[in-house]
């Protein structure tokens, strides 16, 4: 009787509200399709954008939530999960924003991916608050499961349906590894299937340190290849290329961010005694991907493998606060994806409306476009000068940021590194601009002497240019004034009661090896500013 009386506390079922908003309008955009057909095209996106932004808006009234717990232990509302869902919904907003105009030219139905897309949200959204390894999976493979039907959505397109099948081939592996570890830990901390007393349950055992290991780095496995860190990067160049492109730049920004998401609260919660460990494993992680990423980029020249291998070389940007595991660390982890998410998913607008109009993404295409289409060159630009890190844009502050945490944090060799991979970056993107602005008119490229006529009353048009200008004054007003930013990212941590037991712990441990240098106290946005 008391546990049916104490089920709807346990449940807190109203932390999930954001949640359910996104559901509920994937059903609406399923029943109106189904009741509409293809005459529903011209209302349902923008359904699905109000649905977002009212998720969104529920997530804003459960910040700082006192007991943040929900589903009987299983889903965690706190300020951290908040932040990930946020960026998750609002990238797919913007995704959606893209994609009209590029499906249906395609001849796919809008629609049906329009709902696979929300489907791949609400599975990201859950994972970003997951706190049980059941909730975990099941998120992980919604999310995942969406993106390879997403991928290969054009299947008329030969590369779509070779991209999707090695993403298919190589996903399952991964999660095949992924629940593996998992099966690990549940064995290890005796039958336990939340993080908190997965923990407990593996200190309390004895003599299972190379059992965690091993469900250690199994699991960080799982995580490499959901957020691209080199050498379970692969497949991403290859789908990268293959995939519809607004496909691409969800899964760089949206899937992205709930790996990074699961790889804090999983370590942090689930792996606390590993914590030197993993942190090694991560510091790795991040020097082969700011390396390989940003010197392979150097070679390409197509526009869609170039950011393919850019997001390579930022994941390895990202992992430098979750190496140095402090609030700062944290936060700058916080506030990089929050700037992320506007300055790629602009090139990628960018890239979306070059190859509509022009059928091609091969960089050298590019020369001469600012005499045809000033607004795409300088939309562009101002967001690969931001993925480089040039002041004033939000990229800039980003990397600062991340790059100071990481010497509070005294990772110096990892923020050198760093700083030679954004000197190397720029390279690549400057390069793109030189194309787009320097050359002259006899340097035209053939594609831009027969550039269509700029026509913004086609329909799906107006959408993509909202996007593109939405991410123009983003990328520039989030650097000019970043401290909001700063303030969300700091607060997220802040609140979050597992990330300061965190850092304590990481300060202690650090000072009584002497193998790294911390400072006493985290750093804070005040000290930054």
């Amino acid at each position: 009787m008391d546990f049916a009386t104490n089920v709807p506390d346990q449940l807190n079922a109203d932390l999930i509200l954001p949640e359910g908003i996104v559901v509920i309008t994937l059903l609406i955009v399923l029943i109106g399709d189904l009741i509409a057909g293809r005459r529903a095209s011209g209302w349902l996106p923008y359904i699905g954008i109000a649905g977002l932004f009212a998720a969104i808006v529920a997530l804003y009234f459960q910040w700082n939530l006192e007991q943040p717990i929900a589903l009987l232990g299983s889903f965690s509302a706190d300020n951290l999960s908040i932040v990930f869902r946020g960026i998750i919904a609002l990238s797919t907003a913007v995704t959606i924003l893209m994609s009209i105009r590029y499906v249906e030219q395609t001849g796919c139905a809008l629609s049906e991916f329009i709902a696979i897309l929300l489907t791949a949200t609400v599975g990201g959204m859950f994972l970003a608050g997951a706190n049980e390894l059941v909730m975990i999976f099941l998120s992980l493979e919604t999310l995942s499961i969406s993106s390879y039907l997403m991928t290969g959505y054009m299947k008329r397109d030969s590369r779509s349906n070779e991209a999707a099948l090695k993403y298919l081939l190589i996903g399952a592996a991964s999660s095949a590894v992924f629940l593996y570890g998992a099966s690990l830990l549940y064995g290890l901390s005796g039958g336990e299937t939340t993080l908190p007393e997965i923990a407990e349950g593996i200190v309390a055992m004895e003599g299972g340190d190379l059992a965690s290991a091993i469900a250690l780095v199994f699991m960080i496995t799982g995580i490499a290849f959901k957020i691209s860190a080199v050498p379970f990067h692969q497949w991403t160049p290859d789908v990268y290329e293959g995939s519809p492109t607004p496909v691409v730049a969800f899964l760089s920004v949206g899937s992205k961010a709930a790996g990074f998401a699961l790889a804090i609260r999983l370590l942090v919660v689930a792996f606390p005694l590993e914590q030197p460990q993993w942190r090694l494993i991560f510091t790795a992680l991040a020097i082969l991907s700011l390396v390989l990423g940003n010197a392979v980029a150097l070679a390409q020249s197509s526009m869609k493998r170039l950011l393919a291998y850019s997001s390579i070389g930022q994941a390895g940007f990202v992992m430098i606060g979750m190496v140095a595991a402090t609030e700062a660390g944290y936060a700058s982890m916080i506030f990089y994806l929050l700037v992320y998410l506007f300055m790629n998913l602009g090139a990628f607008t960018g890239l979306i409306l070059f190859s509509l109009r022009t059928g091609t993404d091969q960089i050298t295409e590019y020369a001469g476009l600012y005499q045809k289409d000033p607004l795409l060159t300088l939309g562009l630009s101002i967001c690969l000068l931001s993925l480089g890190g040039i002041p004033p844009l939000a990229g800039f502050f980003g990397k600062i940021y991340l790059f100071w945490a990481g010497w509070q944090a005294g990772l110096y060799g990892l923020v050198i590194v760093g700083l030679v991979a954004s000197v190397v970056s720029i390279y690549y993107y400057i390069r793109v601009i030189k194309m787009m602005v320097v050359k002259e008119p006899q340097e035209m490229s053939e594609t831009v002497q027969n550039y269509p006529p700029i026509r913004w009353n086609l329909p799906g048009m107006r959408p993509l240019q909202v996007g593109l200008v939405v991410s123009i004054v983003a990328t520039s007003l989030a650097g000019i004034l970043s401290n909001p930013l700063f303030t969300i990212a700091n607060a997220s941590v802040r609140g979050t009661e597992m990330l300061k037991t965190d850092a304590t712990v990481t300060e202690q441990a650090s000072a009584e090896s002497n193998q790294v240098s911390v400072a006493p106290t985290a750093p804070s946005i005040g000290d930054f500013d």
